[in-house]
């Protein structure tokens, strides 16, 4: 019998805390889904609250807000199934997801898996479930399960395939890394391969703080195979016909399912199936025929990370326009780019703030960049301000040799210039140091550190210039000064000039640290994978280099301690990733 199940996939993008506005969204995909005449439309998990909640998840008014959200969704939901994240709160708090169906609650089930690595701390707020329910919707067996749930090989989804599940859908809130969506991928085509069912990811969108959601939900059928795929980094509603009767003729040919032993799947969790809907022919018109969306190549999908996070920290925030200290080098290039990309042109204010050693291409650079952007661009020279700091200290560094106190005096006066304006005009500062200086201390604080958020914080140096190049082959923003669209929105010279802070003459950053070429791979080797000294030099790295980046890294964790947030796109970021003690006396070399 030809038996058809038609799955709604809402990637959407919530806001923590935004729960009314949430549950808007949501019920508004929930009716886009009916007119799509879906069997079954799902939202990510904790859609309702946003993810993650962190600690207001203790306060009990925002629980029951959370409940009574889910209700109204579930309520909304005539005429077909939903499934919804949601916190349920019994004894104990849960990651939740309700099930309902024509605008009733069926049940709920309850994420099993709690991560508590990296960026997650759900074992601070929840109790894990212990059910494996599948529900038995239009006739077919739907397995939901959490996040974590599917990255298990023998987890959930093993059990609710032997309860009776045809389709496992899976929701999640699965934060953005560089390279993690095709691995994600190929996980999701073998956890389907392996048990012969559908499996649908579900995956949220969008910033929130220091993570971003990239969205790329998608479907794979009993082979494994792609059969559908929402796009990167923007809403959608996927929608997908799968033919589930083929699922157990996969099945008869597939013996290894009868070889795994029933105890261990007991041990897992509770297989309970739950009646729904018997399956009724729906009569509808098949799909238009839809090829899976294009996944980004590994330089852009970073780029539409950055320009999220940005978007979506300063649009949550309540900030309508960004503003950022042109230096007419390469980071404070790229940060601007960025900021136009996800702000618009007319939200993005540059000042450049030249000092008596900055280069005449510093200026020049800035306004040739601002120009091809079509931002404007502020002169605000630093000279007078600048005397006025050395005649009041004078007294005090009289007969004191000069040191990079006198350096850093010129980048707090540019900080406190920056932020006078954004207390002026209520604009968010974006600063535009990247993980590279981040990592060797290569900042001032409460200088070119000073702002509201990092665009570039986990980016290295050497990505900062793939990602301008990247950026350049796709022209300047619509609406931008003199030239041609197709022409490079970030000068060349920029690009060309070599690295320096301007802070004394003749200075560059080669001077203080190892080339970046020779810099990043030793810092991704211990701040990303905890390489030990010696492990380092074995593999290839300079014994001299290795050492001066454990001792600045080492030292500079109270600094970084201070930086304001920054979007996350590396599998290790500084902040919540990498939690060090500030005092600390251990020393690997």
């Amino acid at each position: 019998m030809l038996r058809k199940f038609r799955l709604a996939l809402a990637q959407l993008n919530p806001t923590v805390g935004d729960i009314d506005g949430n549950t808007a969204r949501i019920i508004e995909y929930v009716e886009r889904a009916r007119e799509a005449r879906a069997d079954l439309v799902a939202f990510p998990e904790l859609a309702i609250t946003g993810y993650p909640p962190e600690d207001l998840l203790f306060k009990t008014s925002f629980l029951q807000a959370n409940v009574e959200a889910m209700q109204r969704v579930v309520a909304a939901a005539k005429g077909l199934a939903v499934v919804v994240g949601y916190v349920e709160r019994g004894t104990d708090l849960a990651n939740a997801a309700a099930i309902g169906y024509d605008g009733q609650l069926v049940d709920s089930y309850r994420k099993m898996y709690l991560p508590n690595y990296g960026v997650f701390d759900e074992d601070r707020y929840f109790r894990r479930g212990g059910d494996c329910p599948v529900f038995r919707i239009n006739g077919t067996g739907v397995g939901v399960n959490i996040c974590e749930d599917i990255w298990y090989p023998v987890g959930p989804m093993v059990v609710q395939r032997e309860a009776g599940a045809e389709l496992i859908v899976n929701i999640n809130a699965s934060p953005f890394h560089a390279g993690k969506a095709a691995y994600r991928e190929k996980m999701i085509a073998t956890r389907a391969a392996d048990n012969g069912l559908f499996v649908a990811y579900l995956n949220m969108v969008g910033g929130q703080d220091e993570l971003v959601f990239d969205g790329a939900s998608l479907v794979c059928d009993m082979t494994g195979e792609l059969i559908a795929r929402a796009p990167a980094f923007a809403e959608d509603l996927l929608l997908t016909d799968l033919d589930v009767a083929a699922v157990f003729r996969s099945r008869l040919r597939d013996p290894r399912p009868r070889q795994e032993n029933p105890t261990i799947l007991r041990e897992i969790g509770q297989p309970r199936l739950v009646p729904v809907s018997d399956f009724v022919p729906a009569g509808r018109e098949p799909l238009p025929p839809a090829a899976p969306a294009c996944r980004p190549e590994p330089v852009e999908e970073v780029y539409l990370a950055l320009v999220t996070g940005v978007r979506d920290y300063l649009g949550k925030s309540g900030f309508g326009k960004a503003l950022i200290g042109l230096s007419g080098g390469i980071d404070s290039a790229l940060t601007a780019a960025i900021a136009v990309d996800a702000l618009g042109r007319d939200n993005v204010v540059g000042v450049t703030m030249p000092s008596r050693y900055s280069s005449e291409g510093s200026v020049s650079d800035s306004r040739e960049l601002a120009d091809n952007l079509g931002i404007e661009c502020w002169v605000a020279p630093i000279e007078p301000a600048h005397r006025a700091f050395s005649d009041m200290l004078e007294p005090y560094f009289q007969n004191v040799a000069p040191n990079v106190a006198e350096e850093n005096v010129q980048a707090r006066i540019r900080g406190n210039l920056l932020m006078t304006l954004s207390n002026k005009f209520g604009w968010l500062v974006l600063t535009t140091g990247n993980k590279s200086e981040m990592a060797m201390g290569y900042a001032t604080l409460y200088g070119d550190m000073a702002g509201g958020f990092a665009a570039l914080k986990d980016v290295p140096k050497t990505l900062v210039y793939d990602l301008c190049k990247w950026r350049n082959r796709h022209g300047r923003p619509a609406g931008s000064a003199a030239g041609p669209a197709t022409q490079p929105a970030i000068p060349q010279a920029i690009i060309d000039k070599p690295p320096s802070a301007e802070l004394r003459p003749d200075q560059l950053d080669a001077d203080t640290l190892p080339p970046y070429d020779l810099l990043d791979p030793i810092v991704k080797a211990y701040v990303e994978e905890d390489y030990s000294y010696e492990e380092m030099v074995a593999m290839g790295h300079d014994p001299a280099a290795v050492r001066q980046v454990i001792a600045y890294v080492d030292r500079n964790e109270y600094k970084r301690r201070q930086a304001p947030p920054g979007v996350k796109i590396t599998p290790r970021a500084f902040g919540k990733d990498r939690r060090l003690p500030i005092v600390n006396r251990y020393r690997p070399v």
